[in-house]
């Protein structure tokens, strides 16, 4: 059985604190995750730099996207291109299926974030042609403020013809796998293969509760907007902490792009 986390965020998203090698790094020395995504806000800069190190860290990368559509975040999967925000369910996931990937709802009804509702999930669902893309649904996210959230998103996903899985949503190296999902294989292949015909189980791990979230979350997002993100030489060096401006790819952090992506989300 192969095990996943498909949505983590890097410092390529406006409240990610990690970079692509240090998420990398935790992944490899600190999980028994075989297979991730990177999945930042609207953006996909880090992912050509995932698919090239991953292998140097004895992982499988999944390019992805979380994109803001106007009824709430999608987690895009198997995508080359960054899907524009601001559109319908619908026509996101159209687009989504025009690169050939798949998409999963991410963290769907959950407070304090931008969520679909069952009702638009079920309308996809019902759709001749976005039906055949939508194929998952995050029933467990370890990352979630209000965790009650996760409780309805177990019931009500299990009412729905899609997949069932459990994903992180990190936004700090110690979140990565408090989510995750079994699926039968280990190769990127399977996966895809695994969500199309519903072969996949949750796996719920420590499900910090919201308090220690932002304990642990708000001090290295200070440090980020100083300037400063967990890195990685190497997989034979340690992590340490860098000079954002000094990386390769460094994230976009136009004010403008911060603004968006804020407004959008909350």
């Amino acid at each position: 059985m192969g095990l996943a986390d498909l949505h983590i965020h890097s410092i390529h998203s406006y409240d990610g604190t990690s970079t692509i090698p240090a998420i990398l790094k935790h992944v490899s020395d600190n999980t028994d995750l075989d297979m991730i995504a990177i999945t930042d806000h609207d953006s996909m800069e880090g992912v050509k730099q995932a698919e090239e190190l991953a292998p140097l860290y004895g992982l499988n990368v999944i390019p992805g996207c979380e994109v803001t559509s106007a009824q709430g975040h999608v987690l895009a999967l198997f995508i080359k291109n960054r899907i524009p925000t601001g559109l319908s369910l619908i026509d996101t996931l159209l687009l989504i299926g025009e690169q050939g990937g798949l998409a999963v709802a991410a963290h769907p009804e959950a407070r304090g974030t931008s969520s679909l509702t069952y009702k638009d999930i079920q309308e996809a669902c019902n759709h001749p042609f976005a039906s055949q893309i939508l194929v998952g649904v995050e029933a467990f996210n370890g990352g979630l403020v209000y965790t009650r959230s996760n409780i309805p998103a177990a019931v009500e996903s299990n009412n729905l013809p899609l997949a069932c899985l459990g994903n992180s949503d990190a936004h700090i190296l110690s979140m990565i796998g408090q989510g995750a999902t079994y699926y039968p294989g280990g190769s990127v292949m399977d996966l895809r293969l695994a969500l199309k015909q519903r072969q996949t189980r949750v796996v719920m791990n420590k499900n910090l509760g919201g308090m220690q979230v932002l304990t642990s979350y708000i001090p290295r997002y200070l440090l980020r907007m100083l300037g400063w993100a967990v890195w990685n030489e190497n997989p034979a060096k340690p992590l340490k902490y860098a000079r954002i401006n000094t990386l390769s790819p460094r994230p976009n952090n136009h004010v403008g792009r911060l603004l968006h992506q804020m407004i959008f989300e909350y």
